[in-house]
């Protein structure tokens, strides 16, 4: 089990993330666009690197919903591998059975 303290600050990140997301796309789409002059690109860098560091989507974790677990992240069911296991022997995951061969 993660610690509350971690499952929260990642939970932070992700409503920074949703608040900022339109504002660094726009200025992303500026950054990019060749057709732009070169000051007002660089000044949209400036404006995006001021932005805070949270608010980018890849300092976001996968975490388990249940454990807060970060590693073994099963991105279908957004659990990790353990509490995905327990859940499936238990039954409680429709359509997932335990493979034999």
């Amino acid at each position: 089990m993660a610690t509350t303290a971690k499952v929260a600050h990642n939970e932070h990140r992700k409503k920074l993330v949703k608040k900022h997301a339109a504002k660094r796309a726009e200025l992303k789409a500026v950054i990019l666009n060749a057709a732009i002059p070169p000051e007002e690109r660089e000044a949209a860098a400036r404006r995006l690197r001021k932005m805070p560091r949270n608010s980018s989507a890849v300092r976001v974790r996968n975490r388990c919903e249940l454990t807060g677990r970060p590693r073994g992240y099963f991105r279908k069911f957004g659990l990790s591998r353990l509490a995905l296991r327990d859940l499936a022997l238990q039954g409680y995951l429709p359509g997932v059975i335990k493979a034999s061969w």
